[in-house]
């Protein structure tokens, strides 16, 4: 066994020597002390030796396998230097260019900037605020009391008592109110989360919320904006409707509705045969929420919207599963 390695390692130096480049220098040092190498194989044979031979053997084995490993990393410094191989920076300029990796804006930041654009050049502020939020400003300052109906309507992550994940992004408009006197145009985006979760909902997602407050303001201001937007988002010849509806925080309340995307109104599984989506809901601010930022409801009104980023972006582009917007497939985010 002592013979037969130092034969080995007497090879080596040989083979070494006749290693022209990194690459001749990787495959010879893989076939002698890889995993399924010369010196492998040697060393699975010491357990065959007698007692007696077995210390020399060991021992003479660690040298060789030390011997070798440092003349291998000496012989790839030399190669190195020398320039060759690809280590040292050989180029081969017959190889075709390798194109740089450009990434690109998610659909979900490209529809949020989309929507913000529309309500910024209608000069609306856009303002943000935090993601974890108190209950005070999540419900009962949008007159959403502790008793009231409307909070299971909404499933909350809870932090601790009284502290809660946003389930809207409401809580803006009043923390605006109170720093702010009228009037005001604000528009506040940002991600809000609800215990939801199957193809069309997700536990994280994405909301605009817009308020505007000032003496005058109308149901007809409301009508005027939101079909203005749903135009520019949608296109010139997009129907819409406004239907009743219910909110804690506005009175009278509506929902937009616009005619389906995919069957141009006729009636299809999208939108249950009626030939329309609901979009955001919307309403004139309750005379309630302004008793909590101390704004007379005698001198002003206003109105409230919001919209979900994910529905708006489902519509526009036609995509019919919203977890698709988070699994990451590079085959789907590079179609935006």
């Amino acid at each position: 066994m002592v013979n037969r390695l130092q034969e080995l390692e007497s090879r080596v130096r040989q083979d070494l020597g006749r290693a022209g480049d990194l690459g001749a220098l990787e495959a010879l040092q893989f076939k002698v002390l890889g995993r399924k190498g010369e010196l492998t194989q040697l060393l699975r044979h010491l357990g065959e030796l007698t007692p007696e031979e077995r210390p020399a053997a060991g021992q003479e084995a660690n040298r060789v396998k030390g011997v070798l490993e440092k003349a291998f990393e000496e012989r790839r410094s030399q190669l190195s230097a020398s320039g060759s191989g690809p280590a040292a920076g050989m180029i081969d300029w017959s190889l075709p260019g390798r194109r740089g990796f450009r990434g690109r804006r998610h659909p979900i930041t490209q529809t949020l900037d989309e929507v913000c654009g529309i309500f910024s050049r209608l000069n609306f502020e856009i303002v943000e605020g935090p993601e974890i939020e108190l209950d005070y400003y999540n419900f009962e300052a949008l007159n959403i009391p502790p008793d009231h109906p409307a909070r299971d309507m909404q499933d909350t992550f809870y932090i601790s008592e009284g502290v809660l994940l946003r389930t809207q992004t409401s809580p803006m408009q009043v923390r605006v109110m109170e720093s702010r006197k009228p009037p005001l145009q604000i528009v506040s985006p940002g991600k809000v989360y609800r215990r939801d979760s199957d193809v069309s909902h997700s536990p994280m997602f994405h909301q605009v919320e817009g308020l505007m407050v000032g003496e005058g303001i109308s149901f007809g201001d409301l009508k005027g904006i939101l079909t203005l937007f749903v135009r520019r988002m949608f296109g010139e010849d997009t129907p819409l409707r406004f239907r009743p509806s219910f909110f804690p925080f506005t009175e009278p309340s509506a929902e937009v509705d616009i005619g389906c995307v995919l069957c141009q109104g006729g009636g299809c599984r999208l939108c249950s045969r009626t030939g329309w989506l609901e979009i955001l809901g919307s309403g004139m601010v309750d005379p309630e929420v302004y008793r909590f930022v101390h704004y007379d409801p005698e001198q002003v009104t206003g109105f409230a919207f919001g919209l979900g980023i994910e529905r708006i972006a489902m519509l526009k582009y036609g995509i019919d599963d919203i977890r698709m917007f988070y699994e990451n497939d590079q085959r789907f985010l590079n179609q935006f």
